[in-house]
């Protein structure tokens, strides 16, 4: 499995509208076609954590084959309203946004 975080920060009291917005996007075949076998939104403090799992190492690939579907542009606008880039001054992708895992520990 492979997995990202990414990182931006979050219009406080906004949390049930972006989990809103997810829900109706998870509701449509998007998920599958990007790959995604989980996705975990968390807030803290301003900022904004979007935890996601991909069957395959290739979930980046498929993202960016699917960000030219209807859809995928509806919620990335739809969340403009609450959802910021984390540094806007360096920001032109959400890979612009991806935390990098230093540590990964697996139970046997």
């Amino acid at each position: 499995m492979h997995s990202t975080l990414i990182v931006a920060r979050m219009e406080p009291g906004s949390a049930d509208d972006v989990a809103g917005l997810f829900g109706n996007f998870d509701a449509t075949g998007m998920p599958h076609l990007m790959g995604t076998r989980r996705r975990q939104l968390f807030s803290y403090r301003g900022l904004y954590f979007h935890l996601q799992d991909f069957d395959e190492q290739d979930g980046g690939e498929r993202i960016e084959r699917a960000r030219t579907d209807p859809r995928f542009i509806g919620i990335s606008q739809d969340l403009k309203p609450f959802i910021e880039a984390y540094d806007p001054v360096t920001w032109r992708s959400p890979a612009d946004a991806m935390a990098r895992r230093f540590y990964h520990w697996t139970a046997l």
